[in-house]
């Protein structure tokens, strides 16, 4: 599942958590939630320039 999951720094480990919290308190399971911010992760660093 987080195989393909780019690493991060602790600022970006930090504010991923942090998202998902919002989104756990907007009422979205936490699996959900970590699905979510790990798919829009994957996207940001696919499309920075390598």
């Amino acid at each position: 599942m987080f195989d393909d999951l780019p690493t991060l720094s602790h600022q970006e480990q930090q504010a991923a958590v942090e998202k998902i919290q919002e989104l756990m308190q907007q009422g979205i399971s936490t699996a959900q939630a970590i699905k979510m911010v790990a798919e829009q992760i994957r996207k940001e660093k696919a499309e920075l320039p390598k």
